[in-house]
């Protein structure tokens, strides 16, 4: 089993996982990046799998399921390229003889979905979650709460430590300097920026990141950490409670 980040756009991977031939794709919002892949590689696209409505996710699925005949699954509660299976939380999509859990995450877009597969052949626990969790931060509330985003999070940080975090943009530097704002005594974030930094300098990909690591650098996640709380009320004196620090951090970040 192999895991694949295809760069598309200016900052978007695209994630293929395969195994033995066939292929499953993530968030596919460009086409080209994904056929180059599977000719690349010998495979057969079996499933395109969509977190979220958002262009950038999903503008390139007509062209690869006309030209693969993969079958695509997204969210129940979003406007999607039909047809396709749609999916909420407690559904499983079977692929690759692997099964991917999903989960409701809204925040980001209201019905925005992640997928969960407990145990790729060979690989840690894989989450793709599209734009809701990256690696030190979150994404923007464009249709949910700050209420229903630590909702999501809360979700995906109880998932095992190992589980590799997938999501669908290099945003990783820009979060982390914001995270460093947040907790400038951060031991855990100051290794990790400079690991990040020299992945960079060499054009790797910073992701997948994993759970364990999130849980110790990532502000949106920390809202109940003592620092973590001081810096958000610093910005927003009337923030009270998880969900209100989260908010705060968020509009924080929106303007940093």
């Amino acid at each position: 089993m192999k895991l694949l980040a295809l760069p598309a756009f200016s900052d978007n991977y695209i994630w293929l996982l395969h195994d033995k031939g066939r292929a499953v794709v993530v968030d596919p919002g460009q086409a080209q990046p994904v056929l180059d892949a599977l000719e690349r590689e010998h495979l057969q696209l079996e499933a395109i799998l969509i977190t979220h409505h958002h262009a950038d996710h999903v503008g390139g699925v007509q062209s690869l399921r006309e030209q693969t005949a993969a079958k695509v699954y997204g969210p129940e509660r979003e406007t999607m390229p039909e047809p396709l299976a749609r999916l909420h939380a407690g559904d499983g999509v079977q692929a690759l003889g692997l099964e991917f859990r999903v989960i409701d995450v809204p925040g980001h877009t209201a019905g925005h979905i992640a997928y969960f597969c407990a145990a790729p052949a060979g690989l840690d626990p894989i989450l793709f979650c599209g734009d809701t969790l990256f690696s030190g931060g979150c994404g923007r509330l464009f249709e949910g709460t700050p209420e229903q985003m630590l909702a999501s999070l809360d979700a995906l940080a109880a998932l095992p430590p190992a589980t590799q975090v997938c999501c669908a943009h290099e945003y990783t530097l820009s979060n982390l300097k914001f995270a460093r704002a947040v907790e400038p005594g951060n031991a855990d974030l100051t290794r990790y920026i400079a690991h990040c930094e020299d992945l960079r300098s060499r054009n790797v990909p910073t992701l997948p990141s994993h759970i364990s690591l999130e849980l110790q650098i990532n502000p949106f996640l920390r809202t109940r950490v003592p620092a973590v709380i001081a810096a958000a009320e610093r910005i927003d004196p009337s923030a009270r409670g998880p969900s209100g620090h989260l908010a705060a951090l968020r509009q924080w970040k929106n303007q940093f």
